[in-house]
């Protein structure tokens, strides 16, 4: 998937870059169902694109890929693609790989519907210990484009590198999150990151406060999480990470093999959750932690005094 990364970077990496540009490239990779929709936020606009890859017969469950960004530029305080458009370069090139895919032959049993945003002039806010990208739009705005009730399980692919909590080049994944839950993570996703990874599978850390959505005051790791807060499908963080804290502003900080890597994941994940051979969780036990505990789904809420956007 080398190329397909190579070929999405080429495209996204200029400042006039937008969501009909984006649809006729991938038209052209031989992807038939995509479509584009512009939305105008507080702090700019920003186009949604989102592919469906359909199945062979549409009798497996639906995966989805949601590339999470703020955007693919912090034009004009910075000059070129930055490091939080991660996100978007993977969803992308999944798209890309799977309708290549469909094109010789091998069709999954389940649709995949991937969706993010192309943004290339988002604004930085402060974060610490490294600043991150903002977006355009409310985070709310952003769940409604790109989180679809067709997705019956979710991978959520987010730049995850202004951090000191994974000190290592490469994907983490995280948990799986489900209505307020955080639950045991996932043996048959971490199987096929080692196996695609060729290496220990990493697992991101993660908190209630990153399952609850933005505006509730409190510390975000950032935004991987936050379709958890406007589905009942589980979902799992597909985070792109280093060794160092790199700002989701920097440009010139994308590791090409490390998204190969992560492409490799998300479409290796889409064959077999499709097929019925990948869990995101175990049913009987998230029906028994309810059952004892009661339901969670008030943290995927703003709570009852929420205080302003964090």
């Amino acid at each position: 998937m080398l190329r397909d990364i190579d070929d999405v970077m080429g495209l996204l990496d200029d400042p006039k870059v937008d969501g009909p540009s984006v649809c006729a490239f991938l038209r052209e990779a031989g992807v038939s169902h995509v479509e584009s929709r512009s939305v105008r936020g507080t702090k700019g606009s920003t186009d949604f694109v989102t592919v469906r890859i359909v199945s062979s017969n549409q009798a497996g469950p639906t995966l989805g890929i949601i590339g999470r960004l703020g955007g693919i530029g912090a034009r004009p305080e910075r000059v070129g693609m930055v490091s939080d458009a991660d996100g978007a370069i993977v969803a992308l090139a999944c798209a890309v790989a799977m309708a290549r895919m469909a094109s010789r032959g091998d069709i999954l049993v389940g649709d995949v519907l991937i969706a993010t945003h192309i943004c290339p002039c988002a604004p930085v806010i402060p974060h610490e210990p490294a600043p991150f990208m903002g977006a355009p739009v409310d985070p709310a705005t952003m769940n409604r484009h790109e989180v679809s009730d067709a997705m019956d399980a979710i991978l959520s692919v987010d730049t995850t590198k202004g951090n000191w909590l994974v000190n290592r080049r490469g994907f983490a994944i995280t948990p799986t999150v489900k209505e307020g839950y955080i639950l045991r993570t996932s043996p048959d996703l971490l199987e096929i990151m080692r196996t695609v990874s060729n290496e220990p599978p990493i697992v991101f850390p993660i908190t209630t406060q990153d399952i609850t959505p933005y505006g509730n005051g409190v510390y975000h790791v950032n935004s991987i999480l936050q379709p958890s807060t406007a589905t009942s499908a589980p979902v799992v963080g597909v985070a792109t990470t280093a060794s160092t804290p790199i700002a989701g502003s920097a440009t010139g900080a994308h590791q090409i093999l490390d998204l190969e890597r992560a492409s490799q994941f998300c479409v290796e994940v889409a064959k077999a959750y499709t097929s019925g051979r990948c869990a995101f969780y175990d049913e009987r036990e998230f029906e028994r932690l309810v059952s004892l505990y009661g339901p969670l789904s008030h943290l995927q809420t703003l709570g009852d005094h929420a205080p302003g956007n964090v």
